[in-house]
């Protein structure tokens, strides 16, 4: 995927969004699902993604994550290279495997707001992107969520219309991205 036609193609929009998959983690923790941790590999992919993000011009000025250990850790991460600029809200909702959890932050986030980040959990972040998708979207980019969101996997969305009204389908899908492709 050629990164400059992706920043272009978002750069047509007013708004964007960015759905992502929290990075890689280790397989379990002795305390549980939710304190789960980001390995090394895990770091490296949030820091791939957040200088790939920058480097075409997509830095977010807000961003709306899990509460989860590992998806505030792919937060953090990003973080160290985006600056103290985006607004960050941590979100249990975002945790819970609920697509309606995606919809939620979009309905509460300000019109001021241009460039939203949104770190949550598979399966919830492709099957969002699967509902926020327009029909008018690339085929081969919609086909890339029936497969699943990899580890610190994106999909960038653009639109005209304020997040707030954003409702299912209405999004252009400009692109389904991994930590590779950067």
């Amino acid at each position: 995927m050629n990164l400059k036609k992706v920043a272009k193609k978002a750069k047509d929009h007013k708004y964007v969004l960015i759905l992502m998959r929290h990075a890689k983690t280790e397989p379990s923790s002795s305390k549980g699902d939710f304190e789960r941790q980001l390995t090394d590999k895990g770091l490296k992919q949030a820091k791939r993604v957040a200088k790939g993000l920058r480097d075409m011009n997509l830095v977010p000025d807000q961003i709306d994550c899990s509460s989860a250990t590992r998806a505030q850790q792919t937060c953090e991460r990003m973080l160290k290279v985006f600056g103290d600029d985006p607004k960050v809200d941590y979100h249990k909702s975002l945790y819970e495997e609920s697509i309606q959890s995606i919809f939620d932050v979009l309905a509460g986030c300000k019109e001021k707001r241009h460039t939203l980040l949104v770190i949550s959990h598979e399966p919830v972040v492709s099957l969002a992107s699967q509902w926020l998708a327009s029909t008018e979207s690339d085929p081969s980019q919609l086909d890339l969520l029936n497969l699943g969101m990899t580890t610190a996997g994106i999909a960038i969305f653009g639109s005209d219309i304020p997040f707030r009204k954003w409702d299912v389908h209405q999004a252009d899908l400009i692109a389904v991205l991994t930590p590779k492709d950067f």
